[in-house]
């Protein structure tokens, strides 16, 4: 049998090869022509090059051949407590990382605790009995039927009156995808906030602060605190008020309450204050920045596109998912993923590439790179539609695998289909028909034009 597996292999190695090699030509290319003919420091130009989703993946095919797994002393992480930093880019290992629990654990605790004043999330928590506990009082009121009987509807009714409503040209963050999710706190979890700018800076400044403020940025960690505090606030009076009521209103907030008025362990007041702050912090900025990704790579590749707007115009919904998630695969939301080493450990034991991992490094599982493993994915760089779902690791793996992954595959296409079904879709002219993200890590606006 291993004879007939042979060649396959042969041709792997040999794809890994020329996929590493031709990348770093590319990237020697790149490189010389942003000093000679690009403008402004040095070292930021270089950093935008290899900041650009493509340059990530370039440099991820350097390593996967030359370095897979790459470890040095450096600290990069400054926001959570660490003594080094490790790259991890093959898919056998980004997810072996991912699923060994007790060896990579998660480090968001301090700052889940500074957001809640004083207690951690189960994103933040291992294995435990309380991590348990509270995922499975979660599942409990987030449920999957939920999603075909009243997520979906909602963001497919939504997005389709907006579009309606647009005249011919779209800020689509701004007039399409924040609104809509936003809409989905009020209507599914039942907490619609003082006012949708609020939820959506509240709930954006947090994200940002938890997991992309790498640095520990001085003044956005007194934006966050000033949001948590607000949020907090809000929410505990909110959830005080939805009680005194007597209100028996079947969304997430009600099923809470009705858990707690039936003695459910860990479903007080604060509890569910807590639990509810760390899933909207997940809901409404992923929402809107995934679908926006998303768009946005559609529209650099004109057969894509054409493909997405025939199953839109169709009512074709998995042709029409395929396509989007395809697109995410180029331009995830988090290109990588980081665990905290909890004691030393050895990546990929047994193999050539093994790597010691001393205990208290930061390690990047690269979650892009494994989704463009040439030993793994067939044909990496092409934009195919026919790729089995679980080549796609878009939103984590394993015990952290983001808690409303099953609503992304239902709200992302939901939210695009009615602007991709329209004729003409393109770009604003200029600087309106790129991705402004106004100095934060998420687009806030994006310019599309259509036939009305």
């Amino acid at each position: 049998m291993w004879l007939l597996n042979l060649p396959v292999v042969l041709w792997r190695r040999l794809l890994l090869l020329g996929q590493g090699i031709g990348a770093a030509l590319v990237l020697a290319g790149d490189a010389v022509a942003a000093l000679l003919r690009g403008s402004g420091p040095v070292g930021a130009r270089l950093a935008a090059l290899f900041a650009a989703p493509a340059g990530q993946r370039r440099v991820f095919a350097v390593l996967r051949l030359v370095q897979p797994n790459l470890r040095f002393g450096r600290v990069l992480v400054t926001a959570y407590a660490n003594s080094g930093t490790a790259i991890v880019t093959r898919r056998d290992d980004v997810i072996d990382i991912l699923s060994r629990d007790d060896e990579f654990g998660v480090v968001y605790g301090p700052r889940m605790k500074t957001i809640t004043d004083g207690e951690n999330f189960f994103l933040g928590m291992q294995d435990t009995p309380r991590y348990t506990r509270d995922v499975s009082n979660m599942r409990l009121v987030v449920r999957r039927e939920d999603v075909p009987e009243v997520v979906a509807p909602f963001v497919a009714r939504e997005a389709r009156g907006r579009v309606a409503a647009a005249g011919g040209r779209l800020d689509v963050p701004q007039a399409l995808t924040l609104p809509v999710a936003a809409g989905l706190l009020d209507r599914y979890f039942g907490t619609p906030g003082p006012s949708q700018a609020a939820m959506v800076e509240w709930t954006t400044t947090l994200f940002w602060y938890l997991f992309l403020d790498l640095q520990a940025d001085p003044a956005l960690d007194a934006r966050a605190k000033a949001a948590a505090a607000a949020f907090r606030e809000w929410l505990g009076a909110h959830i005080a008020a939805r009680k005194a009521s007597g209100e028996a209103r079947d969304d997430v907030l009600g099923r809470c309450l009705a858990l707690q008025a039936s003695g459910t362990p860990g479903m007080d007041d604060r509890a569910i204050r807590d639990n509810l702050i760390g899933l909207l912090i997940g809901e409404l900025p992923t929402t809107s920045a995934a679908a926006i990704l998303a768009l946005d790579e559609l529209l650099d590749r004109p057969a894509a596109l054409a493909g997405a707007q025939a199953a839109a115009r169709s009512g074709d919904d998995a042709a029409l998912a395929a396509h989007v998630f395809e697109a995410l695969r180029f331009r995830p939301l988090n290109p990588v993923i980081y665990r905290r080493a909890m004691c030393e450990t050895t990546v990929a034991p047994g193999t050539l590439r093994a790597r010691r991992i001393p205990e208290g490094t930061m390690v990047f599982a690269a979650n892009l790179s494994a989704m463009f493993d040439p030993l793994a994915v067939p044909r990496p760089g092409r934009f195919r539609t026919d790729r089995p779902w679980d080549t796609y690791m878009l939103w984590g793996h394993g015990l952290h695998l983001c808690f409303g992954a099953h609503l992304n595959r239902a709200t992302l296409p939901g939210l695009l289909e009615p602007l991709l079904a329209r004729p003409s879709l393109r770009r604003a002219e200029g600087a309106r028909g790129r991705i402004d993200t106004q100095g934060t890590p998420f687009p806030v606006h994006l310019d599309v034009v259509f036939e009305a």
